[in-house]
């Protein structure tokens, strides 16, 4: 047997997935098939079965995939060899992403920012908030909630509540203090109260912190939702102990809550947002930190990355806006398909009073939480083996969460939900209150 033909026959037998890839892979034990291609809210395997996708990367495919205005962008661009990377030094594509990103975002929100390119993942975008908030006040603490997400590398990881994440750090992760999200001491509580006693007494043990970072839907904690009300009452805080406010807007923006940033009709206004996920609009990684102009205050390189250039990104982008964010149907559309999740989720959950379902989160941005992770975990796999592709969030993983492409159609998003009812009854029996 020649060495090629040996290759070939040890390539057959091998799982090669197994054989090399790291334990840490994780949504591939969740999902186990071999993915080929993806159209819109589609997801292809190699045997050519069809899924419904209601995981979207992640909130990282908000258009859904391959989207042929978003595609025939960037294949232009290509074609005339435009530059692919060009570390931070001026490109057309990111001029044109920049004017964009101006003309029809900032500016019809009244919203004067910098925008900063940093490492092309969410991560890299709130350790640049993060090193940026503690030059400007000069003080090393920050404010971060119970189940909160901002990332996995260690500054970022140590505003992270999850014990999994954490603890895979190695190392004590510091300069951070945790309080209390909205709704953690029960509905009646309002926790910026607290927060505020706690950093006007000069003996609480807290050091006075640079700023606070917050999500107004906690994707990966929960889909815990703070209100409006208690969103201006942190900034009030913020405004009071001289503190920024950092929305982490990665997961929540780019239109998954029903308008572009998360928080458009709270009133506030954040000194400093970070954006990724669907920013590229197509998939491809691409992450800003914004910030009011005053507080630009680096110095060249102080923040750098080889990656902070992605111009296939900024193509998309700038195509995303202009194809999405113009057209005032698409943002209605999106409302009414997160107020069809809200109804039908909260009907599924009437319908199974003692086992402590709940429907959760804001605009496309919902799921079921159940009584715990094992029972969500099993209408997961159910999902899957009836070509539904959904995951869970939350502290012990006990929320179904649904993070289907916005332009999914009407038809597709009851398809889903019909899966995820059955797979439910499957799960729970068929319930008390059908209708």
């Amino acid at each position: 047997m020649s060495s090629k033909t040996a290759l070939a026959v040890t390539a057959e037998n091998t799982d090669i997935f197994e054989e090399m890839e790291s334990s840490v892979q994780s949504y591939a034990l969740s999902f186990p098939t071999t993915f080929d291609r993806a159209e819109g809210a589609y997801l292809f395997d190699q045997k050519g079965k069809k899924y419904l996708d209601f995981l979207a990367g992640a909130g990282t495919l908000n258009y859904g995939h391959n989207h042929p205005f978003l595609k025939s962008r960037l294949l232009d661009y290509i074609s005339r060899d435009g530059i692919t990377h060009g570390l931070d030094m001026h490109t057309d594509a990111k001029e044109n992403f920049l004017k964009t990103f101006d003309e029809v975002i900032l500016a019809p929100r009244k919203m004067n920012y910098v925008v900063q390119f940093t490492g092309p993942t969410g991560t890299n975008a709130v350790e640049a908030a993060f090193k940026l908030a503690r030059n400007i006040k000069r003080r090393h603490n920050i404010i971060s909630f119970t189940n909160g997400f901002h990332g996995v590398s260690v500054g970022a990881m140590a505003a992270t509540g999850n014990s999994h994440h954490r603890n895979a750090s190695g190392i004590p992760l510091g300069g951070v203090t945790f309080m209390p999200y909205d709704g953690y001491m029960g509905p009646d509580v309002d926790t910026t109260e607290y927060l505020d006693k706690i950093l006007s007494d000069s003996s609480s043990g807290i050091d006075h912190p640079a700023a606070a970072v917050v999500e107004t839907v906690q994707g990966e904690g929960g889909l815990n939702v703070a209100s409006a009300d208690w969103m201006r009452n942190l900034e009030k805080v913020c405004r009071k102990h001289d503190m920024l406010l950092i929305v982490d807007d990665i997961q929540a923006g780019c239109g998954r809550t029903g308008s572009f940033f998360s928080f458009e009709d709270m009133g506030i206004e954040p000194d400093i947002i970070t954006l990724s996920k669907s920013l590229s609009g197509y998939g491809l990684p691409f992450a800003v930190t914004i910030f009011k102009p005053e507080y630009d205050m680096w110095k060249p390189g102080e923040h750098n990355g080889t990656f902070r250039g992605n111009n296939h990104a900024f193509v998309t982008a700038t195509a995303a806006f202009e194809h999405f964010w113009q057209n005032e149907r698409f943002v209605n559309d999106v409302r009414n398909k997160g107020k069809l999740l809200e109804v039908a989720l909260n009907k599924i959950a009437r319908n199974y009073p003692d086992d402590d379902l709940m429907g959760k989160g804001r605009g496309m941005m919902r799921g079921l939480s159940c009584a715990n992770g094992e029972v969500a975990s099993k209408i997961v796999r159910k999902a899957f083996s009836k070509g539904l592709v959904i995951e869970t969030s939350g502290s012990e993983s006990q929320v179904v969460k649904c993070l289907c492409p916005l332009t999914i159609t009407e038809d597709e998003l009851l398809a889903g939900l019909f899966t995820l009812r059955s797979c439910v009854e499957e799960v729970l029996g068929t319930g008390t209150a059908q209708g």
